[in-house]
């Protein structure tokens, strides 16, 4: 498979630059810091503005763990390891392959929602864009503004719907720019060509309105329609200006997320995150735990708390999977069960959206059940053989012993993901799942929790993170030159990243790969999703040896 010609990447290109002195020091995507050799030193005018050692980029990397280490707490890691990215990119990436799984929630989950909260009093320096409605007629110019011109990936937030903590406005990049850290870190974009983009179209936060530190437009959020012509006009500014990139839509709120979504799928590479990348990861652990125990997919019955955006693109993946597992849609859906607050959703309920309408079931489907009030998680435990009890509803301990106790008398390993983050808005802590289930539960859970300690021998509990799948499929559509993200192609890397579940080789061991193997693991879904790219006819004709070809070509690697 022919690419196009692409810029040379830093390890190609070393320091063809003009940059000299301290400008060439202040870059950075070319300083070295220490690790400017001294014959570099001379050409680079760099002489007297390091100290006399030269350092390794190993050496660098052990120096900035003992910083890192040092530091008083897990926000205060966040801080210092984003002044690194601000001040050497190659530095920052290799401190964070060093040691995946101690960087991966210092970056993002869970220590992003507090970067989040305290954006405006945190601010060191710029990365990426921000568009204000104020500037709406300016939108255009900014992304001409954008620090490099050829981009691969953009990861745009409105900072809406931050994690689990709700509007953050402004302070909602921190999410693009950890999303988009993670895209290189573990799926080798290269950082010079991503973007973190927020829309700042104000906020409902009162505290923000009121932080006199605040840094974005105080102003409250615009309605509706001038919102979806806010954005409108943005995709058409990325499309007239980077036709071929990967626009990712990351935690908007429940009734912008999903008319975002359908509305662009089918004019631009692009997915969203919240919706998709969840529905993949939680799919992806649900075929090794479904194998575990035995009972595939098609015959459980399968219950979702929450009935947001995430919620039912989760449920919508799982009923596309019992469909290519062998049901008819209509035997498919009569397995899903989702609840939001108010409980069950049901056809005679006049508040449902278009994409939960979709699940609701009719009254005449529990009619025999012995019901007081609403329908409660109780009441669907109770009357149901539930077999997988998944979590994305942000109500801390909606999962109780009782509803626990009951649905694991009736089922042998009882699937049981609290998917919500972060870890405070968690349905459940593993712990309490594996007591009181008797050590029987499949779990894994949207942000990390301690190890299960089962016989003697710590378990990790698997999380349901979507950093397995979103890397993955930005370098497969990279890659293989993409113009569109399809559901099969989200769905080829749900089964990709099942298919690497320990728990397959050791019904003990957790249901997703340990961060360590994420990188690895991260190729061979960017293959499967790449091979279903080409399959859907949304990517130029190619063997699998060329697409694993150009995936190793398009891998970016921090080395000086």
């Amino acid at each position: 498979m022919s690419r196009p010609p692409r810029p040379l990447t830093r390890q190609e290109h070393g320091f063809m630059s003009q940059l000299t002195g301290p400008a060439l020091l202040s870059d950075p995507l070319r300083t070295k810091g220490t690790a400017f050799t001294e014959t570099e030193r001379a050409e680079h005018g760099l002489r007297g503005l390091l100290p006399y050692s030269v350092t390794s980029l190993d050496e660098q990397v052990r120096r900035s763990w003992g910083q890192i280490r040092r530091q008083a707490d897990d926000l205060q890691r966040y801080v210092y390891l984003r002044a690194l990215q601000d001040r050497n990119e190659a530095l920052f990436y290799a401190v964070l392959a060093h040691d995946v799984p101690t960087a991966l929630p210092l970056v993002y989950t869970p220590t992003v929602a507090e970067g989040c909260k305290r954006f405006s009093e945190l601010w060191q320096r710029p990365r990426g864009l921000y568009l204000s409605w104020p500037h709406r007629e300016h939108l255009a110019e900014m992304l001409r503004n954008r620090p490099h011109h050829d981009v691969d990936v953009i990861v745009v937030t409105d900072g809406q719907r931050i994690l689990g903590i709700g509007d953050q406005g402004v302070g909602g990049m921190g999410i693009p720019v950890g999303k988009l850290s993670l895209y290189t870190l573990i799926g080798g974009i290269d950082p010079a060509r991503t973007l973190p983009i927020l829309l700042d179209v104000g906020t409902d936060n009162a505290d923000l309105l009121d932080d006199p530190f605040y840094l974005g437009w105080r102003h409250r959020r615009i309605d509706d329609d001038d919102y979806f012509a806010f954005v409108d006009a943005f995709v058409e500014a990325v499309r007239a200006e980077l036709p071929e990139v990967l626009l990712q839509w990351e935690d908007f709120a429940t009734p912008h997320a999903a008319p975002i979504l359908e509305r662009y799928r089918d004019q631009l590479l692009t997915f969203n995150d919240d919706i998709q990348g969840t529905a993949a990861v939680a799919l992806g652990a649900l075929r090794g735990a479904t194998k575990v125990a035995g009972v595939p997919l098609k015959e459980q019955q399968v219950v979702m708390v929450g009935a947001g955006s995430a919620g039912i693109g989760v449920m919508d993946m799982v009923r596309q999977e019992m469909v290519d597992e062998g049901l008819s849609d209509s035997e498919a859906r009569a397995r899903c069960w989702v609840l939001d607050v108010h409980g069950l959703l049901t056809t005679d309920r006049d508040d449902l959206a278009d994409d939960q309408r979709a699940f609701a079931h009719d009254r005449a489907d529990v009619e025999s059940w012995d019901l007081q009030g609403t329908l409660q998680l109780a009441d669907v435990v109770e009357n149901l053989q539930v077999g997988v009890l998944l979590g994305l509803s942000t109500a801390q301990g909606a999962f109780t012993e009782d509803i626990v106790r009951a649905m694991a008398a009736k089922v042998d390993r009882p699937i049981i993901f609290p998917l919500s983050n972060p870890t405070a808005n968690a349905e459940a802590r593993p712990a309490d799942l594996d007591t009181w289930t008797d050590g029987k539960v499949l779990v894994a859970t949207g942000s990390p929790f301690p190890p299960l300690h089962r016989d003697g021998v710590d378990v990790p509990v698997a999380q349901c993170n979507n950093v397995y799948v979103f890397p993955a499929v930005g370098l497969a559509v990279t890659a293989a030159r993409a113009s569109r993200v399809t559901n099969a192609m989200m769905r080829a890397a749900a089964r990709a990243l099942g298919d690497a579940s320990p728990a397959l080789a050791d019904a003990k061991a957790p249901l997703l790969p340990a961060w360590a193997d994420v990188r690895d693991v991260a190729d061979d879904i960017a293959l499967a999703v790449a091979r279903q790219a080409v399959a859907d006819g949304v990517a130029p004709d190619a063997t699998d040896e060329e697409l694993h070809t150009a995936i190793r070509d398009t891998r970016w690697s921090p080395g000086y």
